[in-house]
């Protein structure tokens, strides 16, 4: 089975949309600027007001944050050609729909270009891929229904019911692909199913695809927004996802209850597009549509499919991450890699707490809960919501991760009843409003443009594409509907440091009976090597790797590209003292191989951080791997027991700790003349637990706690 990743939108002038096989287009770039943002110790705590404590002023932070202008600017009218297999609702009455430009180009002057994807042909005035697309299509009729839905406002329902009129005529109604759906339009209606460069499927519509996912996504929450309010084409969209589940029951859903291997690992075979990140968008849809009470058949059929994808989703999860291996509770998004998590499509977490409500299944929630409690607050610290970790973490930032992570926070929050999870998505929305790696707001509730994209570096692309603008207004929308987390978000206009996970290059240490090997390309198929490059050692080989110091002890994983055979072991040392003279540590062992059997995988062996049974002294300055058989190490990723991000904005300052340590902790910090430490904290579920009272020191130093895998936000307070 063949399948895309939504297209990245931060590297323009080219435009494409890359297959997750060729992911080495996107994510081969740098990953090495780790902790970019990490200026503070792990003590440094600024003054700061909590996510309580909401300064703006009232009518600032009771404006709506939602403005659909841009996006109704990149709306345009599509004529919709007479061709076999695609019609819409009320076709031969109305024969013209609405569907958004894919891209739009700022000019100096700040206004915007629409643009299309692919090469342009002035002749004949196509695009190489289209000037629309199901994808962006489908997500903006989502953002009209939920406007409309939240606020009453009628131009909403009208872009909603045209968006989807749209969507529809791009489904193929039949034939041997009825229910799938055709990815890209061109200006005059045109449907331009085989896109220039390739894309699999290909055509567009012969296979299930991330297209046919966001299809359901969107007829089931326009059903749900229909039902009352127009039953006749409320019972159409109910018709069209009759369709899409019959493509999805023949093709994944047909293979439920199967698993594949991957690298040695059992994985659900049932998943659209061997995806949860595919799935997690149509159990949207679905979970909106079985909650709207529908009776009959595509009912049935519906809850059926909710089910399914909701279970292939959870089993996704990284339960054993939950206890400090990487990637810390993740649902990982992709059955062909067990060390690839992208924030493209991440919204599993609110998928499967979503689901767990309307099916009343609380098992589904175990995994939203670790996703949002326990990775994403690393994330975070770790330099904010990149794009990805494969598996070191890196890339651009772009609203359509940071949508997935917020809303992901706000719908587990509310399922699981856990107040922690709305102080982490205050952080998360903070980045639309500043606190990001370019320190500049990424959305404009003046205008509702979005930017494209942030670099590592900080560079922001000022483009405002289709794709950016529908997930900066579905995050607003959700800030909208929860005004106490917007005022909270509000509040935060910049990062001040974070200090978490950070890489050690295996190929900048000293090295005996080894190599520096520097493939092609470093992408493995799979995961990308750190910095392009890894030691190669022969037994009895080393590698010495000068790490630097901290004021704290930190958890250690060693990188390592692991061969499908038994390959012996690796042991890892530390030194402490000046250049490692000093006392030697044994952390732990890792293997070389026995990385199982290759499955549906591109690539046999995987390249996974392993974590070490014992810690790294803050004071350790060089890590030692010695092996008995031949290793290839790639990095050390480093882990500080207890993370930070501290952030600052009108509500002043606050810090959040973050705990990977199997243990309750206490961290000492000075307190400002005057004031008093405010500390709020959670447990690994994101549940309030209390605070001791006691030992909070002197009138000038306090102790912050930070309950074992949970995590603690700080301020301080006028004492008067």
């Amino acid at each position: 089975m063949t399948y895309n990743v939504v297209r990245s939108e931060t590297c323009p002038p080219t435009r494409f949309r890359a297959g997750r096989f060729a992911l080495a287009a996107t994510l081969s770039v740098a990953l090495v600027g780790v902790g970019a943002l990490c200026v503070a110790p792990a003590s440094a705590v600024p003054t700061a007001t909590g996510v309580a404590q909401s300064g703006l002023p009232a009518a600032e932070a009771s404006a709506p944050l939602a403005n659909l202008s841009h996006l109704n600017f990149l709306l345009d009218e599509v004529p919709l050609p007479v061709i076999a297999g695609h019609t819409t609702y009320q076709a031969a009455e109305n024969p013209a729909v609405e569907a958004p430009w894919t891209y739009a180009d700022r000019n100096d002057d700040g206004s915007y270009d629409s643009v299309g994807g692919g090469a342009f042909d002035a002749a004949t005035g196509y695009y190489g891929q289209g000037a629309f697309n199901a994808d962006d299509t489908s997500r903006a009729a989502v953002v009209y229904l939920r406007h409309w839905q939240l606020t009453g406002d009628e131009t909403s329902r009208g872009h909603a019911f045209q968006t989807l009129r749209s969507l529809t005529y791009l489904q193929t109604t039949e034939g041997p692909n009825a229910g799938n759906v055709v990815l890209w339009q061109q200006f005059d209606g045109t449907l331009h199913p085989s896109a220039d460069p390739v894309e699999l499927p290909d055509p567009s519509d012969s296979a299930e695809s991330y297209w046919l996912a966001r299809t359901v996504w969107a007829l089931g929450e326009g059903y749900a927004a229909f039902a009352d309010d127009d039953p006749e084409f409320a019972a159409f969209l109910e018709e069209r996802l009759d369709l899409s589940l019959a493509a999805l029951n023949r093709q994944s859903l047909g293979e439920y209850g199967s698993y594949d291997i991957a690298d040695g690992d059992e994985v659900p075979g049932w998943l659209i597009a061997d995806g949860a990140d595919a799935s997690a968008e149509a159990v949207l849809g679905l979970a909106a549509y079985v909650q709207a009470g529908p009776t009959g058949p595509t009912a049935d059929t519906a809850r059926t499919a909710l089910s399914r994808l909701s279970e292939g989703i959870a089993a996704m999860s990284t339960v054993e991450g939950a206890s400090g291996d990487w990637p810390f509770g993740a649902i990982m998004p992709w059955t062909h890699s067990p060390s690839l998590w992208h924030a493209w499509g991440g919204l599993a977490p609110a998928a499967v707490a979503t689901a767990s409500e309307v099916l009343g299944d609380p098992a589904l929630l175990t995994a939203a809960v670790q996703d949002t409690a326990q990775f994403t607050p690393q994330l975070l610290a770790a330099g904010g919501p990149n794009n990805a970790w494969s598996p070191t973490p890196g890339e651009a930032q772009i609203a359509y991760g940071v949508d997935s992570r917020l809303q992901s926070l706000i719908a587990t929050a509310e399922a699981a009843d856990a107040p922690g999870l709305l102080n982490i998505a205050a952080i998360t929305a903070g980045w639309y409003f500043g606190a990001n790696p370019s320190g500049l707001p990424a959305y404009n509730p003046a205008t509702g443009t979005a930017i494209d994209g942030i670099e590592p570096n900080g560079n922001v692309n000022q483009n405002s594409g289709a794709e950016s603008t529908i997930h900066a207004l579905l995050s607003m929308i959700a800030l909208d509907a929860n005004p106490e987390l917007k005022a909270a978000a509000l509040g935060i206009t910049a990062t001040v440091a974070t200090h978490g996970l950070s890489v050690v290059e295996a190929e900048s240490g000293a090295i005996t009976g080894g190599a520096i090997i520097t493939p092609e390309g470093s992408w493995t198929g799979e995961a990308n090597l750190s910095g392009g490059a890894y030691v190669e050692l022969a037994a009895g080989g080393t590698v010495s790797v000068t790490v630097p110091t901290d004021d704290q002890s930190r958890r250690v994983h060693p990188i390592v590209n692991q061969v499908v055979e038994p390959s012996g072991t690796t042991t890892w040392t530390a030194g402490t003292g000046r250049h490692g003279t000093g006392k030697t540590i044994t952390l732990g062992t890792t293997e070389n191989g026995g990385a199982g059997e290759q499955g549906i995988t591109e690539a046999p062996g995987q390249l996974l951080p392993l974590r070490l049974e014992n810690t790294l002294p803050g004071k350790a300055t060089q890590v030692v791997g010695s092996t008995d058989g031949p290793a290839q190490i790639d990095a050390l990723l480093l882990q500080p027991l207890i993370s930070t991000v501290a952030v600052t904005g009108p509500d002043g300052d606050s810090t959040l700790y973050v705990s990977a340590d199997v243990a309750d902790t206490q961290r000492r910090i000075d307190v400002p003349r005057g004031q008093k430490l405010v500390q709020q904290a959670f447990d690994a579920t994101g549940q309030p637990v209390a605070v001791p009272s006691k030992g909070q020191g002197d009138a000038h130093s306090g102790k912050v706690f930070i309950a074992a895998g949970g995590f603690t936000q700080v301020w301080f307070e006028s004492k008067k």
